[in-house]
């Protein structure tokens, strides 16, 4: 990331925009062959075209994203803080996410290196951004209420493909749905309805959610309950 401060206009000619749809399909297929969590992100990267570009400038204009680039604030940190989270109430956005972290042996630095291993250096803005929504993606399995199984981690692409445009996402889903039963099929289709509906969710201010109610942040953020992937992996 640049140590500069750079402003939106001065962006889009600092990263690579070319969409690779071979070296997605590829980097796709060793993602089924081996598991490796940086072939989601070479996934990524081969099919974002302007799709960050687009989501960092609604994301910048946002009074939320005004003061977290201004304020220079790092998720990472609060995520990382496991005291801090443990002492917010019962049912919180943030004890919640707590558990699910330590049930699942997680830890929020956890994506980093998977994220950072082939990296373009961009802009300090869309840096920040940028790490923060890799950051917020654990927190963004316990908001819309997806598990880290397969199923799971499919359900949560096509929930955010609708916040995102990311294409690489929707080739990930495309590609895996023949594998799938007809049921999980379902709960696919339904994630991808349900993130189509809800708020978007890349200028949320996450730090002010972790102490409140989780349920009442789902309503207010309008995420429907996942009944299908519910009734798939109960």
């Amino acid at each position: 990331m640049l140590a500069q401060t750079t402003t939106v206009a001065t962006i889009e000619p600092a990263i690579d925009t070319r969409l690779r749809p071979l070296d997605a399909v590829r980097a796709v297929r060793r993602l089924f062959q081996t598991g490796d969590t940086r072939e989601v992100f070479a996934v990524f990267r081969a099919l974002r075209g302007k799709s960050a570009l687009r989501a960092f400038r609604r994301f910048a204009a946002s009074p939320t994203g005004r003061q977290v680039l201004s304020e220079r604030r790092c998720l990472l940190d609060r995520l990382s803080d496991h005291t801090a989270l443990r002492a917010l109430p019962p049912g919180s956005v943030g004890r919640t996410y707590l558990a699910f972290m330590e049930e699942e042996q997680l830890s929020a630095k956890g994506l980093v290196d998977a994220s950072n291993w082939d990296q373009d250096p961009v802009p300090a803005d869309l840096g920040l951004y940028r790490e923060r929504m890799r950051d917020a993606h654990d927190l963004t399995h316990v908001l819309t209420g997806y598990g880290r199984d397969p199923l799971g981690e499919l359900c949560l692409l096509a929930f955010m493909y609708a916040h995102t445009r990311n294409l690489g996402m929707a080739l990930i889903v495309v590609m895996s749905m023949p594998q799938l039963p007809r049921t999980a099929r379902r709960a696919v289709f339904q994630a991808w309805r349900n993130g189509r509906k809800a708020r978007w969710l890349q200028d949320q201010d996450f730090e002010a959610l972790l102490p409140r109610p989780l349920e009442d942040v789902r309503r207010e953020i309008n995420i429907a309950t996942p009944h299908l992937y519910r009734a798939v992996m109960p």
